[in-house]
């Protein structure tokens, strides 16, 4: 039995499922909401909330990959494959997000108050439980030569198929984390691999991008030899939400929280055209 951590244990979750949207959902509106439900936790408007999205062919960027020396060829490379591409809001690098990998935010409360590792280490106490019928080897350690590496990478026998991010607004705070469930982890990382050779070349940059060998990564399928769908991980997040709390709500975006998002999605929209405004 997984030892639950503090944060997870909650009378009441709001589950808010956009796990099956499709291609025209984007990934910067799945920012703006996440930043629109911490106002709204963080206000004690909405209970702890659960969110799932998926988004099709999309590269998302962190700031410095932004400022690689030849960004414009990189990110030619990935449109030329079929990707969108945008900068995201909350820490980290690179991730490649597709019809096969879960992405799901915790959005907790009273973050002023809470120390920001409390938030990664529920996000990764509940990624135990939730598999802990079929694996207990799950891992949160830097796995260096993974795209987007990080001291809260998840992986299994050195291979990683996970990464978690954390944005905080207001007195709410969105951990998010992106869960490769099927395809192929290296491919994934491949592309990666290729888009910072085509951005960084041999050129001496302040910032250290990751060097990427795409060994190091898998996913779940691939890690456990199972043929676990993202649908599949979807059920299984809402029984055990379910079983840590006893009671869900399935409430979409209030007016207030409607208000809220069109604003953050104004923002960051903004943001993101500032980022890549040199590429046009």
């Amino acid at each position: 039995m997984s030892t639950i951590h503090t944060l997870l244990k909650t009378n009441t979750y709001r589950f808010i499922d956009q796990s099956s949207l499709g291609p025209s959902f984007s990934a910067l509106q799945s920012f703006a909401i996440d930043d629109t439900l911490s106002i709204s936790v963080g206000e004690r408007i909405s209970p702890t909330t659960a969110r799932l999205w998926v988004h099709h062919n999309t590269v998302v960027l962190g700031i410095p990959d932004a400022r690689l020396p030849y960004i414009d060829e990189a990110i030619e490379y990935l449109k030329a494959g079929g990707y969108q591409v945008v900068v995201r809001n909350s820490g980290g690098l690179a991730v490649v997000l597709d019809e096969g990998v879960m992405n799901l935010s915790f959005i907790f409360p009273d973050s002023k108050e809470v120390n920001i590792h409390e938030g990664y280490d529920a996000m990764v106490s509940f990624i135990h439980y939730l598999f802990q019928d079929v694996t207990d080897e799950i891992e949160a350690y830097e796995i260096t030569r993974s795209y987007c590496p990080g001291t809260y990478d998840l992986s299994i026998n050195g291979k990683k198929f996970a990464g978690i991010s954390q944005r905080r607004v207001k007195n709410g705070s969105a951990v998010q984390i992106y869960l490769d469930v099927t395809g192929s982890g290296a491919e994934r990382a491949s592309l990666l691999k290729h888009f910072y050779e085509i951005g960084k070349r041999n050129e001496e940059t302040r910032f250290t991008y990751p060097d990427i060998e795409p060994s190091v990564m898998a996913s779940l399928n691939e890690l456990l030899d199972t043929p676990l769908t993202v649908a599949d991980v979807r059920d299984r997040i809402l029984t055990k939400l379910y079983e840590l709390s006893g009671h869900i709500v399935t409430d979409p975006l209030n007016d207030t929280e409607i208000e809220w998002f069109q604003k953050r999605f104004d923002q960051i929209v903004k943001r993101n055209e500032k980022a890549l405004d040199h590429l046009r």
